[in-house]
């Protein structure tokens, strides 16, 4: 799962940053050698950026790279934390499934009512609902990481790199 996951979302992140670069570079370019703007560059850019973030999502959560406090992890014992982190992650699940179904939900009336963008008419219902449909992901991540993390655990203790 491990590497669909990887596959999946790091393509989209990666291809969606690559579009900005390159979106970058020939709008800077246009502008300076031609005095010619690429008309929408910056509604596409952020529309690249929702896609590049929401797509690294999950594999920020799979991979444990999110901000952390962890300055009292010293004083409390490991069954404790071991209990902590289960309840993070049940709770970042939680979460999170809430906000996919809202971002779907949303995504689904913006098709109603077919709202698009400002300048180049980009219908917003895809973004969002694929928006919706990383949060899922990333909440089922945290579900795996909450049941699964005193597996990870111990067979990270095992010793075998």
């Amino acid at each position: 799962m491990k590497k669909n996951l990887e596959l999946l979302c790091g393509g989209l992140s990666g291809l969606a940053l690559l579009a900005i670069m390159v979106l970058t570079f020939l709008d800077v370019s246009g502008r300076k050698l031609l005095s010619q703007s690429i008309t929408g560059s910056l509604e596409l850019t952020e529309l690249l950026m929702v896609v590049v973030i929401f797509g690294a999502l999950p594999l920020v959560s799979m991979k444990g790279e999110h901000v952390v406090f962890d300055s009292l992890d010293a004083w409390i014992a490991p069954f404790l934390q071991r209990f902590q982190r289960a309840l993070v992650n049940l709770v970042c699940a939680a979460l999170l499934f809430g906000l996919a179904y809202l971002m779907w939900r949303t995504g689904s009336e913006f098709a109603i009512t077919g709202e698009t963008t400002a300048q180049l008419k980009i219908t917003k219902a895809p973004f969002i609902q694929g928006m919706g449909i990383l949060c899922g992901l990333t909440g089922l991540v945290h579900l795996i990481k909450a049941f699964g993390s005193a597996q990870e655990e111990e067979s990270s203790e095992g010793g075998t790199l």
